[in-house]
């Protein structure tokens, strides 16, 4: 594998997009234990200790039945029915938390991960200083433990996601965000479009950014992210957009940000690749909340 350039490639997607977690459950559990799926939440897991086996629904994209033989780490990054049989029933060394995406299921990082990450404790180094950490908090109840058990859950969370960046084929990764940001040249143009949306990107530029030909750059982000350099672009802006309509932008003020001429061509932009105006695509939102 060729060695990462010394660049940050998940900081300036987690500022933007942010991630959330919620310890919910630390201890035993005993018999079954069935976790529902939940609109715009996934689950972390955490085995330190023992064994057990998962079952999911026919259908569901991954295996029905697994057995997890040794500690691990078991992420649902989006909604998915699971049920865990026969955990440890002995001391306090599985915890549980939700993750919660901004924008729910349109979060860049929910739509590229597979339905399950499923990885042992050995396999991330320096993991098992922060578990340690997160079953301290959670095996004690001290001020403020539940807040610290949360960050701590959020640290996991980012460690996970360094793995996977470094392991693509391991992780089992599908085409997307993540392979993109794990291939050394696009990660280089992947991060400049992340922090400055708003540039007037041509294909030379991107060309240059990456380090490649124009002609390579093309064939080697379609192969390795599945889209063109354009169309990643302007579904990374239309990600912004929505995300800044959720929380109250006016069009104008996106369109500036994003580097439009007008609000009139960030809306044309919307409806293309959506269906309907940006106006429209916010008040359907705000009804199925």
């Amino acid at each position: 594998m060729t060695p990462m350039p010394a660049i940050d490639r998940l900081s300036s997607l987690l500022e933007r997009f942010r991630v959330r977690t919620q310890l919910f459950h630390a201890g035993p559990l005993c018999g079954v234990t069935s976790f529902a799926p939940e609109k715009g939440r996934g689950f972390l897991h955490v085995l330190r200790r023992g064994e057990m086996v998962v079952t999911h629904p026919s259908r569901a994209g991954v295996s029905r039945r697994i057995t997890v033989r040794e500690p691990s780490l078991l992420f649902y990054p989006r909604p998915l029915a699971h049920h865990f049989h026969n955990p440890p029933v002995e001391g306090s060394d599985f915890v549980c938390a939700t993750v919660a995406f901004d924008d729910g299921e349109a979060h860049p990082l929910a739509r590229a991960l597979p339905a399950l990450v499923r990885l042992p404790l050995r396999a991330v180094d320096g993991l098992e200083q922060s578990l340690a950490l997160l079953f301290g908090e959670t095996t004690r109840v001290q001020c403020g433990h539940r807040l610290l058990a949360d960050r701590l859950f959020e640290v996991v969370l980012i460690q996970l996601l360094r793995w996977l960046l470094d392991h693509p084929e391991e992780g089992a990764l599908p085409v997307g965000l993540l392979t993109g940001l794990g291939d050394p040249p696009l990660a280089r143009l992947l991060v400049a479009l992340h922090e400055r949306p708003g540039d007037a990107w041509r294909l030379d530029q991107m060309a240059r950014e990456a380090g490649l030909s124009r002609s390579a750059l093309a064939a080697r982000f379609k192969a390795v992210v599945g889209t063109t350099p354009a169309d990643y672009l302007a579904d990374w802006r239309l990600s912004i957009a929505q995300a800044e309509l959720r929380r109250g932008a006016p069009v104008k003020a996106i369109a500036d940000q994003l580097g439009y001429a007008n609000a009139s061509a960030l809306s044309r932009l919307f409806a293309q690749r959506v269906g309907v105006s940006p106006r429209e695509w916010l008040a359907a939102q705000q009804h199925a909340l």
